[in-house]
């Protein structure tokens, strides 16, 4: 496949969380006359969006038993072949990766073909992958200031561009925050990322029937539960008297996101990105188990900001959430404060600094690398 169109590869897989910046990068790069194409494993085909998608197979060294780590390496090896075969055939003037092990057979192929690479990081702690893939990449994009893991030769090739949203959430970045009426209803949204959250079906029910009756019937509350979790969190409102509006998922996160007053969330960088694009304030329970535990590192940083509560999830009770539901709603200025600092902590324009930074990296390269797309092609 040949082309005269400047074409860049999107590695990206897993997550949401992974895929969503590459969404968001791929519009800008669209505007930019840059043809778009996103290599992501069976995970991530669904998605892509309109881009032209390419499924490779993803691995790395993961895995806790030797089988496992053999199984990996070979699903690494398969997804080097399938990567080297479409790179050679897509030419590509650069690939951008967004971490997951589903990222790594095609910047490890771009890179062995002289193909170059930037790659983003979304999280506060960069990821397994990305310090993996660290040290092939031109530059690094990172989502926040101050990212724990870099290589100590790092400094040089390092860019904040801020986390790519989808351009749904950053028309919304100049919408103003507007607390609770005086008596009036309180807006809290409760989203689990893309895999949902059975703790806070367990404990919010709770936490609400602790509070004050005055206070609950002011709560209108949209909650993401799993698929096999909404009967019985149903239920568990049912009993203590509330309606809420409880779906497994949401296509109108924005703006429903735009309307909270409050949102209850894990600490995912997706979220993360979206909650200060929007400038929500936001009580931030992260995933205990993330890798790295890097939803922690996410949250502090926020909370650190301003613009969130964390509370770890071996914290999360009932009595504790109540109490902070409390707080918050009995000193409206708390949540105009922590939105305003959310929304600080946000990085305007971050897709476009990444687009950019992208066109900077193929305007540096030899010209017969962004012709050809690297030794593949020659």
């Amino acid at each position: 496949m040949t082309s005269d169109r400047v074409r860049v590869v999107l590695a990206a897989g897993g997550t949401g969380g992974h895929v969503f910046p590459a969404e968001a990068l791929a519009s800008q790069l669209c505007e930019r006359g840059v043809e778009p194409v996103l290599f992501t494993d069976h995970r991530g085909v669904s998605f892509h969006g309109e881009m032209q998608v390419r499924r490779i197979r993803g691995g790395g060294i993961a895995g806790k038993t030797l089988s496992q780590r053999a199984r990996s390496m070979a699903a690494l090896g398969t997804g080097l072949l399938e990567a080297s075969w479409a790179l050679r055939r897509l030419r590509p003037s650069a690939v951008v990766g967004f971490g997951s092990y589903a990222s790594v057979p095609t910047v490890l192929a771009a890179s062995f073909a002289g193909i170059p690479v930037i790659l983003h990081e979304q999280n506060a702690r960069l990821g397994r992958a990305n310090r993996l893939l660290a040290r092939r990449a031109q530059r690094i994009a990172t989502a926040f200031d101050v990212v724990a893991g870099l290589p100590e030769d790092s400094a040089h090739r390092v860019v904040r561009t801020g986390m790519p949203v989808r351009p749904s959430f950053a028309r919304l970045r100049d919408r103003a925050y507007q607390p609770p009426e005086p008596g009036g209803a309180i807006r809290v949204l409760v989203l689990g990322g893309s895999q949902g959250a059975r703790v806070f079906g367990d404990v919010l029910p709770a936490a609400v029937d602790r509070l004050n009756a005055r206070l609950r019937t002011r709560l209108l509350i949209c909650q993401q539960c799993r698929p096999e979790s909404l009967d019985a969190v149903e239920d568990a409102y049912r009993r203590i008297g509330i309606h809420v509006e409880l779906a497994s998922f949401f296509d109108d996160v924005p703006q429903r996101l735009a309307s909270a007053h409050l949102l209850i969330a894990r600490a995912g960088a997706s979220t993360i990105a979206e909650i200060t694009a929007v400038g929500c304030p936001a009580v931030l329970v992260p995933y205990p188990f993330a890798a790295d535990d890097h939803q922690t590192a996410n949250a502090q940083a926020i909370a650190e900001a301003g613009g969130a509560w964390l509370i770890p999830q071996a914290a999360l009770t009932p009595e504790g959430l109540a109490a902070r539901l409390e707080e918050v709603v009995a000193h409206p200025q708390m949540l105009c404060d922590a939105a305003a600092a959310s929304r600080a902590a946000g990085f305007e324009r971050a897709a476009g600094r990444l687009a950019d930074l992208v066109l900077e990296v193929i305007g540096s390269a030899p010209r017969e690398t962004i012709i050809t797309g690297g030794r593949l092609a020659a």
